[in-house]
Formats: structure tokens, sequence, C-alpha cells
């Protein structure tokens, strides 16, 4: 999987990187960025989790 943040949509809110750390990061604000790409399997469900949560629908999934 690859997972892609809109920089368009995403407010830098952080939920994401709080379920899925080792994936996303907030450290170069204002928007989320995609640490691994792709996806370790081991990621996957925390990273669906983080679409799920995210207030602006800012992350997509590309499944491969």
């Amino acid at each position: 999987m690859r997972v892609i943040v809109d920089e368009d949509l995403c407010l830098g809110c952080g939920i994401c990187e709080g379920l899925a750390p080792d994936v996303f990061s907030m450290a170069n604000e204002p928007f989320a960025e995609v640490l691994l790409d792709p996806v370790p399997e081991e990621f996957e469900e925390d990273v669906r989790m983080a679409v799920e949560d995210c207030p602006e629908e800012a992350i997509i999934i590309v499944e491969e």
C-alpha cells in the first residue's frame, strides 16, 4: 500500500501522526508528511484508522 497526504486539504491536526507515528510526521508543519513509501504491512491497519479519523479526508490510500 502507498499513502498520500493531500496538502491542500490537510489542516495539520496531527491525528494521523498520533495513530500511525511510524508512517506520518508533523515535524515539517503545516501539513502531515508521509515517512514510509510504500507502507510496510505491519502499519497498514494504523494507516487505515488514520484515514477514517482524518477530519478533512486528506489521506488517500493507493492500493498496489
